[in-house]
């Protein structure tokens, strides 16, 4: 045979011994890339998603291993003769069967998501941790979930912030233009349903960026500018006019001149609800434009001082307030040398905040009010929830008892780092605690001057019965004070109202009951009981001296003249008297809802207690810990 024909013979027997046999599926470019990517053996496995192939390692899918038997089950058969020699020739045992692999995640999972409830699975993380960097992550999932974090309903608040990490002047002002650029895109596409916007550390782009919320941003109801600087009176009236829904705006620590801010206010008018202010040499004509009635709808007003403290005293004429903002909700004067204007002896009084709730005058240093200035303040005001008077020293508990509060929840008297340089009352918590008791959630007396036998018979207005349901009492703050274990763990019992056969009031200033001279005045008032007993009260020794009597035929009380101190007094036949409970209880355990307990610096207290116990884990360890400890001298 010619070269040429043998040449011939062998291509057409290659091309015959490479033909796929009859049956035989016919291998694609999905299953070269297959064996090429993940041969037989190497510990890869390919992973097909939706746009992408993936080359993870370890076992992989049972479909690879099916194609590859598929393939060596085509493969043509050796002749009969041949593979009865190769069989006894070499005796192979046969592959034990592979078992299933698990179930991997379904890949497409997301895709098959409704909208709707993607939305709703976006909204509850939004609310929680807002829009940024969630939202900006999830677009780049897929293109489901692009389309669910492009809608404009989820970024319903965004704060934005031009990078600060070793910028320069330039450098800043650059970063806030790029910022814009991307803001210009962003505000109508994205913010179109925004309501609550927050701008810090913008130094001069500050209009621009209004400008485009006034256009793109109808629904805006909340405006925070944090240490911005440029804000115009045209930039703030500009955005009045334009957000017809605007009525919150926080101005703490940002140069904004007091026209820009009054112009605004007369702008917005009656829907204005909430205003925060830094305390400055401005702020007076703002205040003056409040007193005014220009925001006659005003809710919360709070007035704080910068970074930096400002001595001057601020001015604030109550009674101008209370006509002025007569809907106040919230008043808050934090970290301020107050002064209120007085009154004059021919002054009217003003008609209060009716709808007071929360009054807060906090400062960290010693300030001026007192309990006329209170008593003018909360004039009106039954409904008060919040009291913070932290720092206010010369506020004393008369001055609180007589307050028209009834239903406070929470009463903060705290003196942080400067009890040491005042002297304070030591007497009058039980004014506070038996008045309150039935209402108070969180009570702060952290260095306060009561005395020891004065904080138990307040603490003890806790371990009495309220009706049926234990004390609402959460958190106790006795940081510094002179609190003793057998006060926190075995509270003597609260003292009877007098109106039901229990003793007088003990602290002068007060009215004494039966007596018309309305406060004691240094004698010991004597007068006769419905009972029948003559008795005088000694205020120098704080003792209940009763003369034995025969009412109705029966025997009159026992004598009782040790002092009210939380003991049992018993009488000559050793009965307990009328109207005093005997059984003492723990504070701790008759507040089951009390979660937090600070003791810090107690002096009267065994080392190892005197620190803050979070949880009701921690405090009833620190009951356990004051059950165990021996008592002290009495």
């Amino acid at each position: 045979m010619a070269p040429g024909g043998a040449r011939r013979v062998r291509r057409a027997r290659r091309r015959v011994r490479g033909a796929p046999a009859a049956g035989e599926r016919t291998r694609s470019a999905e299953d070269w890339w297959w064996d090429r990517l993940a041969p037989s053996g190497s510990g890869y496995h390919l992973l097909q998603a939706d746009s992408m192939l993936l080359v993870l390692p370890g076992a992989g899918p049972a479909r690879a291993r099916a194609h590859r038997r598929a393939a060596r089950r085509a493969q043509p058969l050796p002749p009969a003769g041949a593979r009865s020699a190769g069989a006894k020739a070499r005796h192979r045992p046969a592959p034990a069967a592979a078992p299933a692999p698990p179930p991997g995640p379904d890949p497409g999972w997301g895709d098959r998501i409704p909208l709707e409830i993607l939305l709703q699975i976006f909204g509850l993380r939004v609310a929680a941790d807002g829009p940024m960097p969630f939202l900006g992550r999830a677009a780049r999932v897929c293109r489901h979930w692009h389309e669910a974090a492009s809608q404009p309903a989820l970024w319903h608040t965004v704060t934005l912030s031009p990078p600060l990490a070793g910028r320069s002047t330039k450098g800043g002002a650059k970063a806030e233009k790029k910022l814009l650029a991307s803001l210009e895109w962003l505000m109508p596409n994205r913010f179109s349903q925004l309501q609550r916007l927050t701008l810090i550390h913008w130094k001069s782009q500050v209009h621009p960026v209004l400008k485009l919320v006034s256009e793109s941003c109808p629904r805006l109801t909340f405006l925070k500018l944090s240490d911005c600087h440029g804000v115009t009176s045209d930039t703030l009236v500009m955005l009045a006019r334009a957000c017809p829904q605007l009525h919150s705006l926080d101005l703490q620590h940002s140069m904004v001149e007091s026209t820009a801010v009054v112009n605004f206010l007369e702008e917005v008018g009656p829907r204005m609800r909430k205003l925060w202010l830094t305390y400055g040499s401005q702020t007076t004509a703002i205040l003056g434009a409040l007193l005014g009635s220009c925001c006659p709808q005003l809710q919360l007003l709070e007035v704080s001082t910068g970074i930096h403290r400002n001595n001057t005293p601020l001015q604030l004429p109550v009674e101008a307030l209370q006509r002025g903002c007569p809907q106040l909700q919230v008043l808050r004067l934090l970290n301020l040398i107050w002064l209120p204007k007085p009154s004059g002896r021919a002054a009217i009084p003003g008609p209060g905040f009716p709808c007071l709730e929360e009054l807060c005058l906090a400062g960290s240093t010693c300030n001026f009010v007192s309990n006329e200035a209170l008593s003018r303040l909360l004039r009106g005001s039954p409904g008060l929830r919040l009291l913070d008077l932290r720092g206010c020293a010369r506020v004393t508990p008369v001055g609180l008892y007589d307050l028209p509060c009834q239903e406070l929840e929470q009463l903060h008297l705290g003196l942080y780092g400067m009890s040491d340089r005042l002297t304070l009352a030591k007497e009058g918590s039980p004014l506070l605690t038996h008045k309150w008791c039935h209402t108070l959630r969180e009570l702060d007396l952290s260095g306060q001057g009561f005395s020891e036998k004065d904080l138990e018979q307040a603490l003890a207005a806790f371990s009495g019965p309220h009706g049926g349901s234990p004390p609402a009492l959460c958190s106790l703050n006795l940081r510094g004070t002179r609190v003793t274990p057998s006060t926190v763990r075995s509270a003597p019992p609260p003292p009877v109202p007098w109106s039901q056969g229990g003793m007088p009031p003990v602290l002068p200033g007060l009215p004494v009951p039966g007596s018309e001279r309305g406060a004691y005045t240094g004698k010991a008032p004597t007068w006769s009981r419905a009972r029948g007993h003559q008795g005088n009260w000694n205020w120098a020794s704080v003792a209940w001296v009763a003369e034995p009597a025969v009412v109705h035929g029966q025997r009159g009380l026992p004598s009782l003249a040790e002092p009210w101190q939380g003991r049992s007094l018993l009488g000559a036949s050793g009965s307990v008297p009328h109207g005093l409970p005997c059984s003492h209880s723990s504070v701790i355990s008759s507040c089951p809802g009390l979660l937090y307990l600070n003791l810090e610096s107690c002096r009267c207290l065994p080392r190892g207690l005197k620190r803050a116990y979070r949880g009701p884990e921690e405090v009833q360890w620190c009951l356990e810990q004051l059950l165990t400890c021996p008592p002290g001298p009495s």
